[in-house]
């Protein structure tokens, strides 16, 4: 018996314990798992995640899609970390609400995606054509009525470019924009994809200030 403990030793290193420790400082650690064909894929769709608390502490929420309504998990979002993907992110469930688009990187504060309030409810992950050229008519009066307006880049600001403050409708032809209250990329901002908008609350806002637009890039 001796001799056959001794073989089996020598066979297996000893009697030590393989059992890999989990990872320390993690809020809510998940066990290791092989990375399948299907989480593959879904990494490359994009991941974000929610903090509760400044500087990535406090419970958090992670999302790899869309999502209608996550407030009931956190009370409130004070940081993000922005995996993979470009994001749109919403103050209120369904889509409702302030908006933010926040392209891959940490914002440790909500000042820094230049959020009014702690308060988020809802996401949405931003889909890119491929290989998607910009173009987009902007008109100043609803149902794509009155003088119209053309780009295909970026506008700093809408009043220098083209004399007016106001934009009643417009048609995204190609490309996904982001429409801004204020000069210089500034203020309350919408997202634009594909599609034709033909009054400002179509893209979800309440008023026809737009002052500043910019594409959006992967």
């Amino acid at each position: 018996m001796t001799k056959q403990l001794s073989d089996l030793k020598k066979k297996t290193g000893g009697y030590k314990n393989r059992t890999r420790s989990r990872p320390q400082g993690s809020a809510s650690p998940l066990p290791l798992k092989a990375h399948t064909a299907a989480d593959q894929t879904m990494s490359k769709m994009g991941k974000i995640v929610f903090y509760e608390d400044k500087n990535f502490q406090g419970r958090r929420y992670e999302c790899d899609g869309d999502c209608t309504d996550f407030h009931a998990y956190l009370n409130r979002c004070n940081s993000i970390r922005v995996e993979s993907g470009c994001w749109v992110v919403y103050e209120r469930p369904n889509y409702m609400g302030y908006q933010y688009v926040l392209a891959r990187g940490e914002y440790p504060e909500y000042l820094r995606w230049m959020g009014l309030n702690d308060r988020l409810s809802s996401c949405k992950i931003i889909h890119f054509a491929s290989g998607s050229q910009y173009k987009i008519q902007l008109y100043d009066k609803g149902d794509f009525a009155g003088q119209a307006y053309e780009a295909t880049d970026d506008c700093p600001s809408v009043p220098e470019r083209f004399r007016t403050r106001e934009v009643h409708s417009c048609k995204v032809l190609e490309g996904v924009w982001v429409f801004y209250e204020h000069p210089n990329y500034r203020g309350r901002q919408y997202l634009l994809e594909k599609g034709e908008y033909r009054k400002p609350v179509d893209w979800g806002a309440v008023c026809p200030n737009v002052q500043s637009f910019r594409r959006l890039t992967e």
